[in-house]
């Protein structure tokens, strides 16, 4: 099952809706759900969900409706060099800081940081951003853990984690204003609920870019080769914090342009997590 937000035709409203057959949303605001918030602290949530779809509740065509980030009052962290290739990356950025990567990646503790307050987050079809200071600017895929307040993991989304390279490589300091700026982060397009960490590690992560329609990278890994167990992640993200709301964690990038390449202006990024979906944004100057 998936869970969205949307707007539908002619009403600026912002419902809750649920996907259960990939060409129509079953809309939850007829039933007065009105907030994800709510339904993803439950304990019975697949429970629940199931009992809305049998409701006979009203529906809207897919391609008639508007998605929204399925981020609706939850921070955004991250944690970094999960994946053997994600810590190859981040030595080559750097002479400087290539040891703390390479200990990292060994390391008990993972790297978590923050990444976006709910409000920053762009929604599917909205612009991502790179910024005008930076000369090596490039996406990061993300499978995307949904956690509830009391840090279980309810759900699985797409994220990606827009990073100026260049600006991290000067300096490891500078990693929140490499990681942490307008339209730095999307995540979308719903939120598949009902499925494990073993299932989610089974899935596909495969990163597409085009530029003027033509495909300039392309790449593929697997959620499978994160190192840490999604729950080891979560409780690192919890330890000495409280998310009222929940959150949402991203949990690493496993697929790297190459050195060379750099996004441009109206460049394409598309995400699709084979378990997941698609998640789709273009590319502006911020």
């Amino acid at each position: 099952m998936k869970l969205c937000r949307f707007t539908a035709a002619r009403s600026p409203e912002v419902r809750v809706g649920l996907i259960a057959n990939g060409r129509s949303v079953i809309d939850l605001t007829h039933a007065d759900v009105r907030r994800m918030t709510g339904l993803i602290e439950r304990a019975d949530l697949v429970d629940e969900l199931t009992r809305l779809m049998q409701r006979g509740l009203p529906e809207h065509a897919l391609d008639s409706i508007r998605l929204l980030t399925p981020v609706e009052s939850q921070e955004v962290w991250a944690a970094g060099v999960t994946y053997l290739r994600s810590r190859d990356a981040r030595m080559v950025e750097s002479e400087f800081s290539a040891s703390a990567y390479d200990r990292v990646y060994d390391a008990v503790r993972p790297e978590i940081f923050f990444k976006s307050f709910p409000d920053k987050v762009i929604s599917p079809g909205e612009a991502v951003g790179i910024r005008k200071d930076a000369r090596w600017s490039v996406p990061e895929p993300e499978l995307a853990l949904v956690v509830n307040s009391s840090g279980a993991i309810v759900g699985f989304t797409i994220g990606n984690d827009m990073s100026s390279r260049d600006i991290e490589g000067e300096n490891l300091l500078y990693l929140p204003q490499a990681k942490v700026y307008t339209a730095s982060c999307a995540v979308g397009p719903w939120i598949v609920v009902g499925q494990t960490e073993d299932d989610a590690r089974r899935w596909t992560i495969q990163l597409e870019i085009r530029r003027g329609g033509t495909q300039v990278f392309a790449g593929e890994t697997g959620a499978g080769q994160i190192k840490r167990p999604f729950t080891e992640l979560v409780d690192y993200l919890f330890r000495s914090q409280k998310f009222p709301s929940g959150a949402v964690l991203l949990t690493g990038a496993g697929v790297v342009p190459p050195d060379e390449f750099t996004l441009e202006a109206h460049d394409t990024v598309r995400i699709t997590i084979s378990g997941v979906g698609t998640l789709e944004n273009p590319v502006a100057v911020v």
